[in-house]
């Protein structure tokens, strides 16, 4: 069974989805998808000038993770700019916030996206090992989500 896939955190989402570098025949050039993670990863390390232990630290993965994620990120960023392609940022595998989650069935412990703690508290996500919906939130945080930006999706009731 392959090892899934772990959450990059980031703490911005751009406003703007597209860089288009011509006004032209736009419908016809091709694009770059640039993932939320890799637009992080060149804010941390290029925009904010932190060094790569920092960074990775800040999105909550391994160093050479944050280093492939980064590499990713300047070779569309490269392609698109010296072959005028357009950027499109969307999708990939982040969150706003990660928080540690326990099932009170069998202990097990994990880190969980802040995004489906909407349903660990309706009932409709179950403990990966046991299938359990007894799961609760290991920072107790007593009906509230644990970390800033986390108040928009409500409250939960354990």
């Amino acid at each position: 069974m392959a090892r899934p896939t772990k959450w990059r955190k980031i703490e911005h989402i751009p406003a703007i989805p597209y860089f288009i570098p011509s006004e032209t025949e736009v419908a016809e050039l091709p694009e770059n998808i640039l993932k939320l993670e890799e637009v992080e990863a060149i804010r941390l390390k290029d925009l904010e000038g932190l060094e790569q232990g920092e960074c990775a630290e800040r999105m909550e993965v391994s160093r050479p993770t944050f280093q492939r994620i980064l590499l990713s990120a300047r070779e569309k960023l490269a392609d698109s700019l010296i072959n005028g392609k357009m950027i499109h940022i969307e999708g990939g595998n982040f969150t706003r916030n990660i928080c540690p989650i326990r099932c009170l069935d069998c202990g097990k412990e994990w880190k969980e996206s802040y995004e489906n703690l909407d349903l660990i508290k309706n009932g409709q996500y179950v403990c990966p090992d046991c299938g359990s919906v007894k799961i609760i939130c290991v920072d107790n945080c007593k009906g509230k989500f644990c970390h800033k930006n986390c108040w928009r999706y409500g409250r939960m009731d354990y």
